[in-house]
């Protein structure tokens, strides 16, 4: 896959930047990006050999690419939906891609044949899509603003069962057998899925403002132990489900900028969380135009990026670690006078596998 490239400078967990902290990068850009806002990115499964990347956008289109080994981007399709994309992801054997949408609906793409059918249906706008795979059943997990969490078989126009939740869904994350929901009003839910899903535990966190995106991180052995929720403070909690320590649970900052003379923080919303799929430890993307790679066992900052001139939107990595895509856009966090049209989004492709490696190998 890539080349990596060198690490950046260390610099303390939590620690807020008043320069750029790393050289800038020559990451590769993504070909023909939407032509809106980012709302969504996702790689292909490991079912595939090859990587291909898709992006839903606020220009109501999904968009699909070939990554090359060489870094080098093809764009492959794109399909349509009938209002804003707000999330896509793949079907565990990869032949087909689903699109949450402002239309209330979610459509599914099968990607060998380039049709798409509707397989889901809220009445409001649809922001989350997830598709479980367990041994006892096959299903995609739809999130609404109409305060609902829906399954769905495709099979059917109605959905295998449909569970109320608080408030608005704002986030969820899924990594059999668990799935975890942000809403508003900082309600946060965690889900099991074996057997049927059932609520397991409501729960809180330190954060003090409203969530924003929720992340599933993995122990040693793979199995879902836990989850990081981000939120528009520029702060992570990092949360386990059984924690053996109470101070196993903690929170940092992140996407925070030090003004002129350290005197005050700029502090930013947290967009978008991932872990990484073989060393589990955690990026955070935001409005301050950053991301950063974190060691969560070791409390430690391993790298930040060059300060862009455009928030970054969305974040995730490839199925073996390798390859970390982000995408620039204007997030809105500072109202539609500050939209600048002149400026394009952009989706960048960064090798990730050494700057993403725990500083302490052995941190549990």
């Amino acid at each position: 896959m890539f080349q990596p490239n060198a690490l950046g400078a260390n610099t303390s967990f939590g620690g807020a930047r008043t320069q750029q902290t790393t050289a800038v990068v020559k990451d590769f850009e993504v070909m023909a990006p939407p032509e809106d806002s980012v709302s969504s990115l996702a790689f292909s499964p490991a079912a595939l050999q090859q990587n291909f990347l898709v992006a839903g956008s606020w220009d109501n289109n999904v968009r699909c690419w070939e990554v090359e080994q060489t870094g080098k981007t093809i764009p492959k399709s794109m399909q349509n939906c009938d209002g804003p994309v707000l999330d896509v992801c793949w079907t565990d054997d990869g032949t087909k891609v689903m699109m949450a949408s402002c239309d209330k609906q979610v459509k599914c793409w099968d990607l060998g044949s380039n049709q798409t059918l509707q397989v889901a249906q809220h009445d409001a706008p649809v922001k989350t899509c997830h598709w479980i795979k367990s041994p006892n059943y096959t299903c995609l997990m739809t999130g609404s603003w109409d305060k609902t969490l829906k399954f769905w078989d495709m099979r059917s126009a109605n959905p295998m069962m449909t569970i109320t939740l608080p408030e608005r869904c704002y986030g969820a994350a899924v990594d059999y057998p668990m799935a975890v929901v942000i809403t508003a009003g900082k309600q946060l839910i965690i889900y099991q899925l074996e057997g049927k899903p059932q609520e397991f535990r409501r729960a809180e966190t330190n954060l003090k403002h409203q969530h924003r995106c929720v992340a599933i991180m993995r122990d040693k052995k793979a199995s879902p132990t836990g989850y990081a929720v981000g939120s528009v403070e520029g702060r992570v909690a990092i949360q386990y489900i059984n924690a053996a320590n109470p101070k196993d649970n903690f929170t940092f900052k992140c996407q925070r900028i030090n003004g002129a003379n350290n005197s005050f923080q700029e502090i930013y919303a947290v967009n978008d969380i991932a872990f990484h799929p073989v060393h589990n430890t955690v990026a955070t993307c935001g409005s301050d135009g950053t991301f950063n790679f974190w060691d969560k066992d070791s409390r430690t900052k391993l790298k930040s990026s060059e300060q862009f001139d455009q928030p970054i939107t969305r974040c995730c990595f490839n199925h073996n670690g390798q390859i970390f895509a982000y995408a620039l856009s204007y997030d809105w966090h500072k109202g539609h006078e500050f939209y600048n049209p002149q400026k394009k989004n952009a989706i960048f492709l960064h090798p990730c596998y050494e700057d993403t490696k725990p500083r302490n190998p052995s941190a549990s």
